[in-house]
């Protein structure tokens, strides 16, 4: 039997969770934020139980938890609040909106989200705690890695490789067999047609590096 879920967050991409957690016909405990105005509030029907020390009023073994924080840009909050709640033990739910298309051996990290709409093919591996959102398209034989935020309607050609903490934004475009380095922010819009290196930014048609 699956545990029920808390959400950790109660901004944008929590909200677009909870529909695919009850979608998927998930249990969810609550939602918990730092925005104590939220308390005693619903998120499409969901309670806002109130902070993220609610979470401890449950064990480890009784509950796991969804992150509920999105990014516009490098998701080290994300990151963090995954890093800080595993170090206390707590597992983290994957999450795959029913609308989602995943090939038979694609292989999922804990805690990966893939939402409504997107496409992963055959060969490809998603590490823990990354976002897969909706309508993105990732080809087969890619590697996106741990905390990676690939943006809606982003399209990875076959064989990309997305390092560690990386954030592909809104609609970019990734041609074949490119790597893009830990840490490394993708505009939205932009089209990469080379390997971009560690902690670098590019924006653009065809893509430019801004910073370094």
């Amino acid at each position: 039997m699956r545990l029920p879920v808390i959400i950790l967050g109660a901004g944008g991409h929590a909200k677009v969770l909870v529909d695919a957690l009850l979608a998927s016909s998930s249990v969810i405990a609550g939602v918990v934020t730092p925005d104590s105005a939220l308390a005693g509030t619903f998120l499409l029907g969901v309670p806002v139980l109130g902070g993220d020390d609610f979470v401890d009023k449950y064990g480890p073994a009784e509950v796991n938890l969804v992150n509920g924080l999105g990014s516009i840009g490098l998701p080290v909050k994300r990151q963090s609040l995954f890093l800080r709640f595993k170090s206390m033990g707590y597992k983290f739910a994957t999450v795959i909106h029913p609308s989602a298309i995943l090939a038979s051996d694609v292989e999922l990290g804990e805690g990966t989200q893939v939402m409504a709409g997107a496409v992963i093919q055959a060969g490809s591996c998603i590490g823990s705690n990354a976002i897969i959102n909706t309508r993105a398209s990732v080809d087969h034989d890619c590697t996106i890695g741990d905390h990676v935020h690939i943006a809606p309607g982003v399209t990875l050609s076959g064989g990309v490789t997305v390092c560690e903490a990386s954030h592909i934004g809104t609609g970019a475009t990734v041609i074949q067999g490119i790597c893009i380095g830990a840490e490394s922010l993708i505009g939205a819009g932009t089209l990469v047609l080379k390997d971009v290196q560690r902690s670098t930014t590019v924006v653009g048609v065809p893509a430019r590096m801004v910073t370094k």
